[in-house]
């Protein structure tokens, strides 16, 4: 046995909640470990032998990706797949390995090298530019061989992959690639940095696909091809899972299958211990994730992340488009009520999409949100009308992501008006006012000056992942930095707990849609601050529902002036902790 087929635990940050077994996609392969050292003369009939049964394998896979590819993509990819399975079968190619083995007494590997390094060459000195250009298949052929033979398992293993969809491995996927990749059968993720903040992260949980974050060396100890056992609730990873580990697997998905044959809890408000309705929503971005979260209790959808429609295209959603996407969500709501988040990518995760975003330095602190919508208003336009003629179907709010200025409130409200203006010309069905225009609060500057934000926004969601990574000036994103991240940061609260006094003034609706209003540790201290409406994902309405249900708000409220003195998130805990609140 090799030493791929031992069994490895690794550990991480649980991002995602789940269990999936599957094969390793590494979005970026590692640098493979060449063994330089001379084979023993009895040794060269068998690394022949594991030569052959490499080279074998790399001509399957190439096969079974053949058969898989229908239509457009078969016809594009079909002249590489012919051009690499030419170079394996290459029998020049076969004759200097043999030769470099049974001479040399050169290991696989290290034969396998040398060849790409004497081919590249060649290749590079070649006047015509097409055949210079082949040196990147037989780059691509010779790493397959060298991942087959560095990851041969046990042939009962590989049975098992074939059958299996896969995990991706990266350092810190991006939402276009998990968006991608889940429509052709992804089953969970493996990230060696990242946070469970991240966009990453939040799509995965939309998804229903388990994911780890901030796993050391993922990336580097784990290969394309492995067999992982991804497991979202104890926070590990298993290569080469047992048997043993695979039972672990088949009891998960029988208590998932008993769960969903629960009758739906009824949407109702929760109820505190002292008698306070809590109003629960669920984030989402699909008609199934919707349909989940109703089951789960949601009264409604509280932050509907429209961004999906321009992740999975490389062109921009029309507006029939995207209306048909609304009418889906909202036929699913059967009257309870949305709120529609407008188009919120940075520049970093809108590539591969129909959005022209120029690079940036720092995607997080630059052209995204309403400030890309108010510099593209033909795709701003597009979207709010689509919203406009959803609004004759059900009751739906819009929510303007990144704001900082009333003015930009203002400018919306402007295009908004003129498009439910001229849709009622066109005769289009739309309501005869304006739906509810809000404001998320994410940026510093917005919490802030809130007070001038309520004379323009008619309500407001505090986005609390991207609000804590700009008063903490830590990437949400970085792994390394996951300890400083932190939403239950005093001055985090204090931010949220004026936020909200000036929104009660004003006698205007405010939720909390971030991760934290899902965390059953921090929901009494969103309680306390008189948070009365929570958004979160699906899976977290249990247990912010049982969090309520514990916590009572009178007391809560009377500890409040000592919760915004505190100095540390444990401060904090330790308050809590003296009214059983934790």
């Amino acid at each position: 046995m090799s030493h791929a087929s031992i069994r490895q635990v690794l550990e991480g940050q649980r991002a995602a909640p789940g269990m999936a077994l599957g094969r390793v996609r590494l979005l970026q392969p590692r640098r493979h470990a060449i063994d330089d050292s001379l084979l023993r003369a009895e040794d060269v009939a068998a690394e022949l032998e594991r030569l052959d049964l490499a080279m074998a394998r790399a001509r399957g896979e190439l096969a079974e990706l053949r058969q898989r590819l229908h239509g457009a993509l078969a016809r594009e990819a079909q002249p590489f797949l012919d051009t690499h399975a030419l170079i394996l079968d290459d029998p020049e190619l076969r004759a200097g390995l043999d030769d470099m083995i049974r001479r040399g007494r050169f290991r696989a590997a290290a034969a396998l090298q040398a060849q790409r390094d004497r081919l590249v060459q060649v290749f590079r000195s070649m006047d015509d530019p097409y055949l210079r250009t082949r040196e990147d298949d037989l780059q691509h052929v010779i790493a397959r061989v060298l991942d087959a033979l560095e990851h041969d398992g046990s042939s009962e293993e590989h049975r098992l992959a074939a059958r299996l969809g896969e995990i991706l491995v990266a350092e810190n996927p991006s939402p276009a690639e998990v968006a991608s990749m889940a429509e052709l059968g992804l089953r969970g993720i493996i990230a060696s940095g990242g946070s469970a903040y991240s966009h990453a992260a939040i799509l995965a949980r939309s998804l229903h696909l388990p994911m780890l974050c901030s796993v050391p060396g993922a990336d580097s100890s784990l290969g394309d091809g492995d067999l992982v056992l991804l497991d979202g609730e104890r926070g590990i990873a298993i290569a080469h899972p047992t048997a043993q580990d695979l039972g672990s697997l088949r009891q998960w998905q029988r208590e998932q299958a008993a769960r969903g044959r629960l009758p739906p809890l009824p949407a109702i408000p929760a109820q505190s211990r002292d008698g306070e309705s809590i109003a629960l929503y669920a984030n989402a971005e699909l008609p199934a994730e919707v349909a989940e979260a109703r089951a789960l209790g949601a009264m409604g959808v509280g932050l509907y992340r429209t961004e999906l429609l321009y992740l999975r295209k490389q062109t921009l959603p029309d507006e029939d488009e995207q209306f048909a996407a609304l009418r889906e969500l909202l036929h699913v709501l059967d009257g309870a009520p949305a709120t529609l988040r407008t188009l919120d990518l940075g520049a970093d995760k809108a590539i591969g999409t129909g959005l022209d975003m120029p690079a940036e330095a720092n995607p997080a602190l630059g052209v995204r949100g309403v400030r890309h919508a108010l510099r593209h208003p033909e795709i701003l336009r597009t979207q709010l009308r689509a919203m406009l003629r959803a609004a004759a179907l059900g009751p739906l709010r819009i929510l303007l992501p990144m704001v900082t200025l009333p003015e930009e409130m203002a400018a919306v409200r402007a295009h908004a008006l003129d498009c439910l203006a001229k849709l009622k010309a066109a005769g289009a069905q739309v309501p005869d006012v304006l739906p509810p225009l809000g404001a998320m609060v994410e940026v510093p500057a917005a919490a802030l000056g809130v007070r001038a934000l309520l004379a323009e926004a008619d309500f407001l969601a505090i986005g609390t992942n991207d609000l804590a990574q700009y008063v903490l000036a830590t990437d949400r994103n970085l792994g390394a930095l996951s300890a400083l991240y932190d939403p239950r940061h005093p001055a985090l609260l204090r931010l949220i707990a004026g936020v909200a006094i000036a929104a009660r003034r004003a006698n205007k609706p405010l939720s909390v849609c971030g991760e934290i209003a899902g965390d059953p540790m921090a929901v009494p201290l969103l309680l306390a601050l008189g948070i009365r409406e929570l958004s979160m994902a699906p899976t977290r309405l249990a247990q912010a529902r049982a969090a309520i249900e514990a916590t009572h708000c009178a007391q809560l409220r009377a500890l409040v002036p000592r919760l915004l003195r505190a100095g540390s998130r444990g401060e904090l805990e330790a308050l809590l902790c003296t009214l059983g609140n934790r």
